[in-house]
C-alpha cells in the first residue's frame, strides 16, 4: 500500500519559518501593501520552502467563492473518456467548484509535471487526470509519486487499472468485471463459442476487457479463441465482421464497445445474417444510441455520473474512506441482441 500522504503544511508554518505573524503571511497572500519589502520576501521564500498552499474549500467558505479543480485529459473523442471528463465536471459543478481544464497531446504527457504545477499555482483544491492509455497513466502515477513540493494537493487519476500508487489515488470502474459480466451472459444462453472484437491494446480499458473475456472462458471451462483486435471505430468492427462471414461465425462475440459492434452487425445484415437468431452480439459502454440499433444491443453499462462524484469524494476528502477507491460496479443491460440458444 502506498505511503500516508504527508500532513499539508500550514499557515503558521510559514509565519515560523519566515519570523513572523500568521496575520502577517495572510496579509502577504492577500496581496497587501501594509508588509515591510524584507518581510514579504521572507514569507514568500517560506512559502517556496514548505509547498504551502491555500485551502481552497475553506476560502470559499469564508468569502462564498466556490474553489476550482485542476483537469488533465488527453482530448479523446472516444465515448469513454469524454463520458468520463462529463462526469467530473457536472460532479464538480455540482459540488460547487469551477473546472479548468488542460488537454494535454498523448506524446505531451511526459510534460506533465509542469501541468500540475501550473495548477498548484492557480491554488485549485485538486486535480483529476483521465488517463486511458498505458502510456499515460505510467507518466501519471510518475510524476505523482514525485510532486512533493506540492503536498497536500491531492492529485486522482481516473483510470481502469486500480493498483495504489504513492502520490495519486485511483479512481475506477470495474471493466474486468464488466467484460465477465457480458461473456458471462453469453455462456449462461448456451453459447460456447465465443469470440471477442478487442479494443485498442494501447488503451488500458481494451486490455483490461479483453483480459475479463478471457478469465470467464477459462472459468467456464471453455476455449479460449483467438480474439479479433479493432480499433474503436464502427469500421474497424464492420471490416471485423466481414472477416468473421469469411472464416467460420461462432455462436457469439462480445465486443469492447458498442461502436465496433454497430459496424459488425451492419456487416452481418448486409450477408443475411440475422441477430440474435444466428448470432448473439454484446457490446460495451451503453452508448446513448445502443438502444437503438436494430436489435436494440445488450451493453455493459458504465456510470459516469457515479465515476465523476467519486473522483470529488476522493478528492475533497483528506482520510476518504477506502471504500471509495474500490472499483466501481458496471451492469449488464440485457436487450435483444442476445438469446438463448435453441435445445
Amino acid at each position: 500500500m502506498p505511503s500516508p500522504s504527508p500532513r499539508r503544511p500550514s499557515l503558521h508554518d510559514v509565519a515560523r519559518i519566515a519570523g513572523c505573524s500568521y496575520q502577517t503571511v495572510s496579509r502577504v497572500l492577500n496581496g497587501s501593501s501594509h508588509v515591510a519589502p524584507d518581510t514579504k520576501q521572507r514569507v514568500l521564500s517560506a512559502i517556496a520552502e514548505t509547498g504551502y498552499r491555500r485551502n481552497g474549500a475553506a476560502r470559499a467558505l469564508v468569502k462564498s467563492r466556490a474553489g476550482a479543480i485542476g483537469v488533465v485529459t488527453d482530448g479523446s473523442w472516444r465515448y469513454g473518456p469524454m463520458g468520463a471528463l462529463n462526469g467530473v465536471e457536472e460532479a464538480a459543478r455540482k459540488a460547487g467548484y469551477s473546472v479548468l481544464l488542460t488537454v494535454k497531446e498523448r506524446d505531451a504527457f511526459g510534460s506533465l509535471q509542469s501541468t500540475l504545477q501550473t495548477f498548484a499555482d492557480a491554488f485549485v483544491d485538486g486535480i483529476v487526470v483521465i488517463a486511458p492509455l498505458r502510456r499515460e497513466a505510467a507518466a501519471t502515477r510518475e510524476v505523482a509519486a514525485s510532486f512533493t513540493w506540492a503536498r497536500g494537493l491531492p492529485v486522482v487519476m481516473l483510470a481502469p487499472d486500480p493498483t495504489p500508487s504513492d502520490g495519486v489515488r485511483v479512481v475506477s470502474e470495474d471493466q474486468r468485471l464488466g467484460a465477465r459480466l457480458a461473456t458471462r451472459h453469453l455462456v449462461r444462453l448456451g453459447h460456447r463459442s465465443i469470440v471477442h472484437l478487442a479494443g485498442n491494446q494501447h488503451w488500458l480499458d481494451g486490455s483490461v476487457r479483453l483480459e475479463g473475456w478471457q478469465d470467464e472462458l477459462l472459468a467456464h471451462g471453455l476455449e479460449v479463441p483467438e480474439p479479433i483486435h479493432g480499433k474503436w471505430t464502427g469500421q474497424s468492427g464492420y471490416d471485423a465482421g466481414r472477416r468473421l462471414l469469411k472464416n467460420g461465425l461462432p455462436d457469439a462475440v462480445f465486443a469492447a464497445s458498442d461502436l465496433m459492434a454497430l459496424g459488425m452487425m451492419r456487416a452481418f445484415a448486409e450477408a443475411g445474417v440475422r441477430v440474435p437468431d444466428d448470432i448473439s452480439v454484446v457490446g460495451f459502454d451503453d452508448h446513448e444510441f445502443a438502444s437503438q440499433f436494430m436489435p436494440p444491443l445488450t451493453t455493459v453499462r458504465q456510470d459516469f455520473r457515479a465515476l465523476g462524484r467519486r473522483c470529488l469524494e476522493v478528492l475533497l476528502n483528506e482520510e476518504a474512506d477506502p471504500a471509495l477507491l474500490e472499483p466501481i460496479r458496471p451492469r449488464l443491460v440485457v436487450r435483444q441482441s442476445t438469446r438463448r440458444t435453441p435445445p
